[in-house]
C-alpha cells in the first residue's frame, strides 16, 4: 500500500518506517516524504532510501488554508492511500483530513489524553507520573485528540532526566509505529468513533498495543 510520510525534523520515526519496510515489515511503500524544512534531517534520510521528496513550507503561504490546499493536492497527486506525521510539526488542515478520512496517523510521546502538546516528557516528569509512554491515534481537528489505536508504556525511572526518559519513549515508537502502520496497510484497523479495534494475528509482536 502507498503511503505517505510527514516531518519537520530528524526523521527518526520516518528512519523506523524505512527499515522496517526494508525487511518486509511494513506492508507499505512509502511513495514520498513531505518536509515542512528543506534543512530537517529527515529529507536526507528520505534520499538516501531512494524515496521522493517534497518541501511545502508553510512559510511560503499567504495563509492556512492555501498552505494546506497545496499539501492536500500533493498528497493527492501521489496517490497514497494514507499519511503518517513522524515529527511533523505543523497542524494538519481541514482539506488533508477530508481527503484522508480516518487516514492521517500520528504518534505522541506520551499516554494520551495525558500530557497532549509539546514537552511530553517535561510534563510527565513534572506531573510526577510512574508510567508513560507513547500513543499513535488519528489525526482530527482537536490537536492530540484523535481516536487511539495503540499504546506503549515506558516506566518513569527513580532519578530519570527528562532527556533520559525521552529516549526511552523514542525508543518504543520506533517499535509500535511501523507495527501500526502494517495494521492499517493489512486493513486490519476498524474505526467507529472514538471506538478503534485490531484484527490480531498470531505472529503479531508480543506486547505491541
Amino acid at each position: 500500500m502507498p503511503i505517505a510520510v510527514l516531518i519537520s525534523g530528524t526523521g527518526s520515526n520516518l528512519q523506523a518506517l524505512i527499515d522496517a519496510e526494508a525487511v518486509n515489515r511494513l506492508s507499505a511503500t512509502i511513495r514520498v516524504v513531505v518536509s515542512s524544512k528543506d534543512t530537517a534531517l529527515g529529507v536526507k534520510r528520505a534520499q538516501n532510501a531512494k524515496i521522493k521528496t517534497e518541501i511545502v513550507r508553510p512559510s511560503d503561504y499567504s495563509t492556512r488554508e492555501e498552505h494546506d490546499e497545496t499539501l492536500a493536492k500533493l498528497l493527492l497527486r501521489s496517490s497514497v492511500e494514507f499519511v503518517c506525521l513522524a515529527g511533523y510539526t505543523c497542524i494538519v488542515g481541514p482539506r488533508v483530513l477530508e481527503a484522508f478520512p480516518n487516514r492521517v496517523l500520528n504518534i505522541h510521546p506520551s499516554l494520551l489524553p495525558a500530557f497532549p502538546g509539546l514537552n511530553a516528557p517535561q510534563q510527565a516528569m513534572q506531573f510526577g507520573v510512574k508510567i508513560t509512554g507513547c500513543t499513535v491515534h488519528i489525526v482530527t481537528d482537536v490537536v492530540d485528540g484523535g481516536p487511539i489505536v495503540a499504546q506503549g508504556a515506558v516506566p518513569v525511572l527513580d532519578g530519570d532526566t527528562t532527556e533520559a526518559l525521552a529516549a526511552r519513549i523514542l525508543a518504543e515508537e520506533h517499535r509500535i509505529y511501523p507495527q501500526v502502520v502494517r495494521w492499517f496497510c493489512e486493513r486490519r484497523v476498524h474505526v467507529n468513533g472514538r471506538m478503534v479495534t485490531i484484527d490480531r494475528h498470531p505472529l503479531d509482536d508480543e506486547g505491541d498495543g
